[in-house]
């Protein structure tokens, strides 16, 4: 595995991922479709060309995270995209939070192709794409995986690989679930406990150490303290996640009434406003909800 990686997906998680693999000694040729989004880490060190087709050039490994489904779909199955062009034998890692029928159409095409595809979501949000403490969890060859697992390991804290192709993805919506379960339970703990004249910081505090601690508790609730709505994950991309969930449960005939509740919630946050907030705003649209005193 050479030492420069391509990397397309400049955004809020793609710029902390990057910098991490400069940290960890690896070169980076980044692309973004608005190439000024990307051009902060020239400074840090990455080269930021102006196609997909100069960033998967000369490179063992093209890392993808980009929006939506029809993004990873479009960049890497167009006639320019990244099987079309990248050379026999690299590996190429989505990271995108997608459909695990596309991650698997994917790496069949790849595979057609001389060309290794892993599917590799993540979670832990800004800050853990800052931190380099993100969560990945992986689908594919296990061979391409333990060949890319330093990449990961500059990048993540908690790394697994849960089968073959398309297994990222259903792990990540799992994890998905877990997380709208959280927001709500969090976001209508803290409208009751300032309703109740309850310090909102000196309760976190206190419990966070006890069973209803989480990561959302910890990182999200802070900020609608400080009534910072700005995203580490915004709304729009957790509404894509959750009908990716729904209607991967509804093939596998589950019920998951309350992953469709909190995902009506946030369309109405979104129609209200929200869908470029972090999803820690899901605490406005409850207040607005609530009577005045």
């Amino acid at each position: 595995m050479t030492k420069t990686i391509g990397f397309i997906g400049l955004g809020v998680m793609g710029q902390g991922m990057v910098r991490n693999l400069l940290k960890a000694g690896f070169s980076v040729k980044g692309y973004n479709r608005t190439k000024e989004k990307g051009l902060p880490l020239e400074k840090d060190g990455a080269v930021i060309v102006d196609t997909i087709q100069e960033a998967v050039q000369d490179v063992n490994v093209v890392i993808s995270i980009v929006g939506y489904p029809q993004d990873v779909e479009q960049i890497y199955l167009a006639e320019d995209g990244i099987l079309a062009s990248a050379k026999p034998g690299t590996i190429v890692i989505d990271m995108t939070t997608s459909s695990p029928a596309l991650a698997i159409r994917i790496a069949e095409q790849a595979d057609a192709k001389g060309l290794r595809a892993l599917d590799a979501p993540v979670t832990g949000g800004d800050l853990g794409a800052k931190n380099g403490t993100l969560a990945i969890l992986a689908g594919g060859d296990e061979d391409a995986f333990n060949t890319v697992r330093p990449l990961f390991e500059a990048m993540g804290k908690s790394i697994a690989r849960f089968g073959g192709p398309g297994q990222g993805q259903s792990a990540k919506l799992a994890n998905q679930i877990a997380i709208a379960g959280s927001m709500i339970g969090t976001a209508e703990m803290l409208l009751f406990v300032t309703k109740s004249g309850i310090d909102p910081t000196q309760f976190v505090e206190t419990i966070k150490s006890g069973s209803a601690g989480s990561w959302s508790l910890e990182n999200l609730i802070p900020r609608v303290i400080a009534e910072n709505y700005s995203p580490g994950f915004f709304v729009k991309h957790f509404i894509k996640d959750m009908n990716l969930a729904l209607e991967r449960a509804e093939e596998m005939g589950i019920a998951t009434p309350g992953l469709a509740l909190v995902k009506d919630l946030y369309d109405e946050l979104a129609a209200s406003g929200h869908a470029e907030s972090g999803t820690q705003a899901l605490y406005l649209l409850l207040k607005e909800k609530t009577p005045s005193d």
